[in-house]
């Protein structure tokens, strides 16, 4: 196949309700919508899940559209390619920018399924029919707001909670979650919001049987990850410090973990993320698909993904509804009883809603040569 055209889409689309981490408040999300077009007029989408600020990583939305207009899309247009695995290393000049590489490399992916006829999940080697569906919840205001959420989502079906903690809301709001809800399958994430320093702190942790505790630890800790797994019970569960296959190789040589957090765009790719995941079942390490915040097209790519295998636990990927009044797909993902049907049609399974879109596009640019 011969990427002709590349159009980008900057959208800017509102979340139903603001999103609090240790890193700060999201609430309106800018999001680079990409669609490649091959020499036979197919076409295949792909979407950036870079946040506004460099706070997750040093990416952003900003970076992300300047790295694909001026260095991605120059290298893939006109350029012959026969699989998207090839995609990575007509990249490799261009050094990091993950994200950015994932969001064009997941449209070549998308085109190529539809060219062969196969599902996106098939194309990737899924097996998996349907996936479990976890929620992910921001640290909110009052204990009661968060009791009120979870018992919400527990009765809509989601198989897993995990909450957002930070220095000063942590083993307190742990433990009285664990009180109101003893049997819930329930994990805390810390994006990096602690030292070494807090390893008693985190200690504490353990008397409440999470499933892990996610990325306690800066993204630059792996050998202090280390020193932590081997001080506590709660399995470690690394997001930010994974970036590569190497970083992968790294953290399970030293046993800086038990369980890995794959996030396409956080790891370049979906060429990337099969590899971490073949790497992980190969040697015994848990994996689940984390989230971005992503619209519908994001998210099919987060499904067809967690259609491998070792995904053997629920991932971020919430419906449409629980963040966005309207998504741009059809149909919008749906999560019935915390479970959702891997689309079996070809592509990434999902119909990018070309009206919705453009109701929520900023700017369009189209690249050709």
């Amino acid at each position: 196949m011969i990427i002709t055209k590349v159009i980008m889409n900057h959208v800017r689309m509102r979340l139903r309700e603001p999103f609090h981490t240790s890193f700060g408040t999201i609430q309106d999300k800018d999001i680079a919508i990409i669609e490649v077009i091959d020499e036979k007029g197919n076409s295949g989408w792909g979407e950036s899940v870079a946040l506004p600020d460099p706070t997750y990583t040093e990416e952003t939305f900003k970076t992300n559209w300047h790295i694909l207009e001026d260095y991605l899309i120059p290298l893939l247009l006109n350029r012959e390619i026969s699989h998207p695995d090839e995609v990575g290393m007509i990249f490799s000049p261009i050094r990091r920018n993950y994200m950015a590489k994932a969001a064009l490399e997941g449209a070549v992916w998308d085109l190529y399924a539809k060219r062969e006829d196969l599902s996106l999940s098939a194309a990737l080697g899924g097996t998996r029919k349907s996936i479990e569906a976890g929620i992910s919840i921001g640290i909110q205001q009052s204990k009661e707001e968060l009791f009120k959420k979870i018992k919400g989502y527990l009765e809509e079906g989601f198989k897993r909670i995990k909450i957002k903690i930070k220095p000063g809301m942590d083993v307190e709001i742990i433990k009285a979650v664990r009180d109101r809800f003893p049997d819930v399958p329930l994990m805390a994430d810390a994006n990096s919001a602690y030292t070494l320093e807090d390893i008693d702190l985190l200690r504490k942790l353990d008397e409440f049987n999470l499933l892990m505790i996610e990325q306690p630890l800066g993204a630059d800790d792996i050998i202090n990850h280390a020193k932590l797994q081997k001080a506590i019970k709660t399995p470690v569960c690394l997001d930010e410090s994974i970036q590569s296959l190497d970083d992968v190789k790294k953290a399970v040589e030293l046993g800086s973990c038990q369980i890995i957090n794959i996030k396409i765009g956080r790891v370049g790719g979906l060429s990337s993320a099969r590899d971490i995941h073949h790497y992980c079942k190969e040697n015994g390490i848990a994996v689940w698909c984390g989230g971005m915040l992503e619209a519908g097209i994001g998210r099919a790519f987060n499904i067809a993904l967690s259609s491998l295998e070792n995904f053997t636990l629920p991932g971020d990927t919430a419906g449409s509804a629980r963040y966005w009044e309207e998504d741009i797909i059809n149909p919008e993902v749906v999560v019935v009883d915390g479970v959702i049907e891997v689309p079996s049609r070809i592509g990434i399974g999902f119909e990018p809603n070309r009206e919705t879109i453009k109701k929520y596009t900023v700017t369009q640019t189209m690249y050709s040569k």
